[in-house]
């Protein structure tokens, strides 16, 4: 394991590392998101982070950073950080951020499975992310536009006789109703976990949305939002919502900022009817629990009203909502100046 025989030899680096203040989360996060790329080795038509422009093409942060970062985060012990994408495991670290966290830190991953099961098994214990929660820490994706499913099954078995708990999931998409149908059986007969997922956007019918008109609108409007929800880029910066990640815009600090706070407030927007619908979605908590939603919406403008946003954000297709863990952080990273409204 050579990246982390080198951190580890590296006690210089190991100091500084350590000498990061930890950072307290608020009491009501439900859910941590370590973006650790938003690249993917699939190309599904549906998929939002088509939206991501910008974003993708930023240099991930490496594995040494990442764990840094993470480690800081004091989280409850139901509470875990979800390393996902894109794909997580195209990181180049991805197995070394996993043996890198605390112990204590719990780990989910979402993932579309294409990488080298075996490999992971020979280098992972089961204990490291088995955990007693509601649903699997391994949640597969499975795209039958651009995934097939026989060897899709065969690699969960590799990590399920290795002892992990893996659940399988699709997209509700209309298009694909046969195939899902099919997984669903083949799960069912190889007992593995099968659940479905809302589809979004212009083609998600049955996707169930607290704030109807945040998403999708012709036109934007002011309000005030927070959310439940602590968002960390590949670069590792710290954003409002899934808008503002997807698309690499008004960063609220980077997790390697030693000041870093995560606050409970409402922050002001002015995308509202851009929304990204991952964050207005009615959905389960991390408890699996039906009818939470990401977001807090409040002094929303009248519709006669229409907001003037910067032009950094004109380009975005699929849209916003602020953030509800607010993040303070003086930071000569790049694009921590660009801060939005207080």
């Amino acid at each position: 394991m050579p990246f982390l025989a080198d951190l580890r030899k590296n006690r210089a680096a190991l100091a500084e590392l350590r000498a990061l203040r930890p950072i307290a989360l608020p009491e009501d996060c439900n859910y941590v998101a370590a973006f650790l790329t938003l690249g993917c080795n699939l190309t599904c038509s549906y998929c939002i982070n088509h939206l991501s422009g910008q974003a993708r093409r930023t240099t991930p942060m490496k594995g040494r950073d990442w764990i840094a970062g993470l480690n800081r985060l004091a989280l409850t012990s139901d509470l875990p950080v979800t390393l996902q994408g894109g794909e997580p495991s195209l990181h180049p670290h991805f197995i070394d951020i996993i043996l890198g966290l605390d112990p204590r830190i719990k780990i989910d991953i979402l993932t579309n499975l294409q990488f080298d099961t075996q490999r992971f098994v020979e280098r992972v214990p089961p204990d490291r992310l088995n955990r007693d929660a509601p649903y699997a820490p391994i949640r597969v994706s499975y795209h039958p536009e651009t995934m097939r499913l026989e060897p899709t099954i065969e690699k969960i078995e590799v990590l399920t006789k290795a002892g992990f708990q893996v659940g399988l999931y699709s997209v509700d998409n209309d298009r694909f109703q046969s195939e899902i149908q099919r997984a669903r059986r083949v799960a069912s007969d190889r007992g593995v976990d099968f659940r479905m997922k809302d589809m979004l956007g212009p083609d998600g019918a049955r996707a169930r949305y607290k704030y109807p008109d945040a998403t999708g609108a012709s036109t934007r409007r002011d309000c005030r939002c927070r959310t439940t929800e602590l968002l960390i880029s590949p670069s590792g910066q710290v954003h409002r919502c899934h808008h503002d990640v997807y698309n690499g815009v008004f960063p609220l600090g980077s997790i390697l900022d030693d000041d870093l706070r995560i606050e409970n407030v409402f922050r002001d927007c002015s995308f509202y009817g851009n929304c990204n619908p991952c964050d207005v979605k009615i959905k389960t908590n991390r408890h699996q629990v039906f009818g939470h939603t990401s977001v807090e919406i409040v002094d929303i403008a009248p519709e006669s009203t229409r907001s003037t946003g910067s032009a950094a954000m004109q380009w975005i297709g699929l849209k916003h909502v602020g953030l509800r863990h607010g993040a303070h952080a003086k930071s000569s990273r790049a694009g921590a100046s660009h801060r939005p409204r207080p």
